[in-house]
């Protein structure tokens, strides 16, 4: 299982020069990849072209830009660009966002979401692997070309969590990206779903990369109430909240890696057993000192990296 590290869990991260400099040191740490999502502040595929100046190899991926704000032809470039600026090592992940954003902040209606991301991803990838499209459907009706910056189209997964999206992200893509989805429920809900579509299709084994919060502490309880802060709010949004109720759990925090490296160690395993490919890890710290204890965390992950 690669092991990816989400921008912003050490150092500045307030700049965009400073998330810059942190993909560089996570290369410089080994790890397989580096992550930032699109949400209010900086234009994630933007700062990942900027990241591609300074780094040689390790992945670059977004988890995820929303598709309801961007017209999939717009995306396409700039993503193509992000793509020629890194040496094409992009990881395109897009997702269908949440409804309260969709309608509520952008204004959009959310009718027929999987339908959306169907005709959304057909246009994106046709721009991308040809330059050209011509599709009507219920969502989109485009027709046009784009001048490609490269020829060599990014790796494209979307988030997918319900049957649907599995199975267009295993017809259509190159695998899926989770957020708030802890084991039992990869193996007995994602996993068999997206490789079952990929395989009907005839694609290869799709990506499973796989977001969860990670802290490094001997006080478990500790780490339980600092996950409850930082990430109760995702356990009220539909989509999380049906992968936690499959799971089992009540709130966000119980699917959390927390414990001592022994403890986290052993749960990256099973994340790995139970199908994930990428694990990308959202560090947060507990304690009095937050910078000793990401570092805590971040020290571990450096070292399984190739591992698990």
């Amino acid at each position: 299982m690669r092991i990816g590290n989400f921008i912003g869990t050490m150092g500045a991260a307030d700049t965009v020069q400073g998330q810059a400099r942190q993909a560089a040191e996570a290369e410089t740490d080994g790890f397989d990849s580096l992550w930032t999502a699109q949400v209010a502040g900086v234009d994630a595929l933007t700062m990942l072209a900027l990241a591609g100046d300074r780094t040689s190899a390790i992945e670059l991926g977004t988890a995820v830009v929303p598709t309801y704000p961007r017209h999939p032809m717009a995306l396409a470039q700039q993503a193509l660009t992000t793509q020629a600026a890194s040496g094409g090592r992009l990881l395109l992940g897009i997702g269908l966002s949440h409804k309260p954003n969709v309608e509520g902040r952008w204004g959009l209606s959310f009718h027929a979401p999987a339908q959306h991301m169907y005709e959304y991803l057909t246009i994106l990838n046709s721009l991308m692997r040809t330059g050209s499209v011509d599709f009507q459907g219920l969502h989109y009706n485009v027709t046009g070309e784009i001048q490609r910056m490269t020829d060599k189209p990014p790796t494209v997964c979307i988030a997918a969590l319900a049957p649907r999206m599995l199975r267009i992200a295993g017809e259509r893509a190159s695998g899926t990206i989770t957020w708030m989805v802890g084991p039992q429920t990869l193996d007995e809900h994602i996993v068999p779903r997206i490789t079952s579509a990929a395989e009907d299709a005839g694609r290869p084994a799709p990506r499973i990369c796989v977001g969860l919060p990670v802290c490094v502490t001997d006080d478990k309880q500790a780490g339980f109430e600092a996950a409850s802060g930082f990430f109760s709010r995702y356990g009220n949004l539909p989509s999380y909240r049906r992968m936690l109720d499959i799971e089992g759990v009540e709130s966000p925090a119980e699917v959390a890696i927390i414990g001592n490296e022994a403890e986290v160690e052993a749960q990256l395993r099973a994340l790995s057993d139970s199908g994930a490919t990428d694990y990308l890890a959202s560090i947060f710290p507990t304690g009095d000192d937050a910078e000793a204890s990401a570092s805590r965390t971040r020290d571990l992950l450096k070292s399984l990296v190739g591992k698990v």
